[in-house]
C-alpha cells in the first residue's frame, strides 16, 4: 500500500509540474527518467558525428560533459523538457533583392523568453520541498535537448536533425530542467518521418548527408551564423539562395510543418521591423552602429556586423 501511495504522489507531482509549465506559457511539457546508461545510445551517435568532423568549428560540441547528463547534475533523476511554439504566419517576399533570415530569430531573443519562464518554473519546483535540486538550460549547457525532448514524449528527432512535434511541427524552442526528484516519466515519442526524404532532397548543399546526420561543414545555417572566416567557402556561396542568417529550407519543405504549423501566442516572437524583408543591398553596407540599433535583444546579435556584410555580399555574387 505504501508503494502504491508513493507512486500516486509521484504521479500527482508530475501532473502539477506539467500544469505549472502550461500556466507559465509553455506549449509542451514532458518528463524523462534517468535510468542506468540512459545516455549511451545518444552518446555513441554524438561520438560518431564528432569523429566524422561534422561539427566543423563548433568546438563546444566536443565537451565530454555532453556525453553524460550526470556531469551537469550528479544526483539527477528526471529531466523536465519543455517546448515553446515560435511560428508566425508572416511570409518572405519574392525577389532576388531580398535577404532571408531564419524564423527563429525574427523576434525577441528566445534565450531571454525561455530563461524567464524556466527560471519561474525552477523556483516554483524548488519551493515544493526541502532538498529539491533543479537546474535549467536553454542552449546554455552541455545537454542534448532534442534527445531528452524525444524521451519526454514531446516529439521526435527528424531526418533533418530538428525535433518535430505533432501539434506545431518543428517550429519550437526547447529547454529543460534537471532535478533530483523521481517523477513519473512519459512514454518516449515514436518516429513519424516514415519514408519521406523531402528535407534531404531540398537541401541545396547536401548538408543532410543521410537521414538524421547533418554535416555542419555544408550547412548554410552554420556558415551564416557560426563561421567567423572573412569569406564563405566557394562551395557554399552559389547555393545561399538569399540566406544571410540561418536557413529554413529543410523546415519549410517538411510536411509536418506545412500541415500543422500554427501561430504562436507569444507576442515576443512577433517579427521586429525589417527582419522579414530586409534587402541584400542594405545589409551589405550595414554599419556597426546600425547593427547595434537594428537587433536589440535579438538572437541575431550572434552574427557580427562584418558577418552580415559578408553574408549579404556573398549572395550578390553571380
Amino acid at each position: 500500500m505504501m508503494t502504491k501511495d508513493k507512486g500516486q504522489r509521484t504521479k500527482d507531482k508530475s501532473n502539477q509540474i506539467k500544469q505549472k509549465a502550461r500556466s507559465l506559457g509553455f506549449h509542451h511539457c514532458g518528463i524523462a527518467a534517468i535510468e542506468g546508461n540512459a545516455d549511451e545510445e545518444a552518446a555513441q551517435h554524438l561520438k560518431t558525428w564528432l569523429a566524422q568532423g561534422y561539427h566543423a568549428d563548433m568546438d563546444w560540441m566536443q565537451n565530454p560533459r555532453r556525453l553524460d547528463i550526470h556531469t551537469c547534475m550528479p544526483d539527477v533523476k528526471s529531466v523536465i523538457s519543455v517546448a515553446l511554439n515560435y511560428y508566425t504566419p508572416h511570409q518572405r517576399p519574392q525577389g532576388n533583392e531580398y535577404a532571408k533570415i531564419s524564423r527563429y530569430a525574427w523576434g525577441r531573443d528566445y534565450h531571454k523568453v525561455m530563461h524567464k519562464k524556466l527560471k519561474a518554473l525552477t523556483h516554483w519546483l524548488q519551493a515544493q520541498g526541502e532538498g529539491i535540486e533543479a537546474r535549467y538550460y536553454v542552449d546554455t549547457g552541455p545537454v542534448q535537448d532534442k534527445v531528452w525532448a524525444e524521451r519526454a514524449g514531446i516529439g521526435w528527432i527528424a531526418k533533418n536533425g530538428n525535433l518535430i512535434t505533432r501539434e506545431y511541427g518543428s517550429w519550437v524552442f526547447l529547454g529543460e530542467i534537471l532535478t533530483n526528484l523521481s517523477l513519473t516519466p512519459h512514454t518516449p515519442h515514436t518516429q513519424h518521418c516514415g519514408t519521406c526524404t523531402r528535407c534531404l532532397e531540398a537541401c541545396p548543399t547536401g548538408a543532410i548527408v543521410k537521414p538524421f546526420v547533418v554535416d555542419a561543414n555544408r550547412c548554410i545555417a552554420y556558415h551564416t551564423i557560426e563561421n567567423r572566416a572573412e569569406e564563405l567557402p566557394s562551395s557554399i556561396t552559389p547555393h545561399l539562395q538569399g540566406w544571410v542568417a540561418g536557413c529554413d529550407i529543410c523546415q519549410d519543405v517538411c510536411p509536418w510543418n506545412q500541415r500543422f504549423a500554427q501561430p504562436t501566442d507569444v507576442a515576443d516572437f512577433e517579427p521586429y521591423p525589417g527582419n522579414v524583408a530586409p534587402t541584400l543591398a542594405e545589409l551589405a553596407t550595414l554599419s556597426d552602429h546600425q547593427w547595434h540599433q537594428r537587433f536589440p535583444a535579438s538572437a541575431l546579435r550572434r552574427i557580427k556586423p562584418q558577418m552580415w556584410r559578408r553574408n549579404a555580399k556573398a549572395n550578390q555574387q553571380k
